[in-house]
């Protein structure tokens, strides 16, 4: 059996797995569902303070402390950024690393770097208009429409949602390449946006560097719009 770390992307938590993990674990497998530092159930956490490193270091220390290895390593969207730099601190650790449309970054880059011009200007723009203590410092959420989620899902998304740090969309990614040691890469990419997707090149490279690449007909959330499939692919991951 198989030992899975799931990551989610900006705005979001651990719980947007659900589904996919009670899947997997009833085919018998390990599933661990993080949720990073200032979001989700930990949101009251939320800090200016918070960056990719700090997110990069809460999934270390999951696989530190939950003595993991051979893992499936999976990040969606901005958790793109976080597996990169977990599997460049522990390739040894990690069996597959699996992109669910998720940014795929190069050694001082940062998710601003890597993003539609346009959108990283929105998301400046929202931070600024933040009032308080955290104004310049958290993204506010978009809307579950913005990333195509499905109707069922998408009330729940919004409530749920947290700011985003805005240090983890700025913060550039140091990498020594050692990442690139990890066995096995999957990109998974979903094909309907009501907007330009940045993922799309991210896909098309990937196939292009001979991945195992997958197109799936659902939005952004692709663990809320297509999990048997996305439990299928995990599955078998290793």
């Amino acid at each position: 059996m198989t030992t899975y770390v799931l990551v989610h992307g900006a705005w979001g938590g651990g719980w947007k797995y659900a589904r996919v993990a009670d899947a997997l674990r009833k085919r018998g497998h390990t599933v661990f569902t993080p949720t990073l530092t200032g979001q989700g159930e930990r949101s009251h956490l939320l800090s200016g303070d918070i960056n990719l490193t700090t997110h990069v270091t809460d999934i270390l220390n999951v696989i530190r402390y939950e003595d993991l290895s051979g893992v499936v390593l999976a990040g969606h969207s901005y958790g793109g950024m976080v597996i990169t730099a977990v599997a460049d601190a522990i390739p040894e650790k990690i069996a597959a690393l699996v992109y669910v449309d998720a940014f795929i970054p190069e050694d001082g880059q940062s998710l601003f770097d890597l993003n539609i011009p346009a959108n990283t200007q929105m998301f400046m723009d929202r931070a600024g208009a933040v009032p308080g203590a955290l104004a310049g410092l958290v993204i506010p959420p978009p809307p579950a429409a913005y990333f195509g989620v499905n109707a069922k899902d998408a009330p729940r998304v919004d409530a749920l949602a947290a700011p985003q740090p805005l240090g983890c969309m700025i913060e550039k990614i140091r990498l020594t390449g050692a990442y690139r040691n990890v066995p096995k890469r999957i990109y998974l990419h979903g094909t309907v946006l009501p907007r330009e997707s940045p993922f799309k090149p991210f896909y098309e490279r990937a196939k292009a560097e001979g991945w195992e690449a997958h197109a799936l007909a659902c939005g952004h959330d692709i663990m809320l719009d297509k999990p048997e499939e996305m439990t299928e692919i995990l599955d078998k991951a290793a």
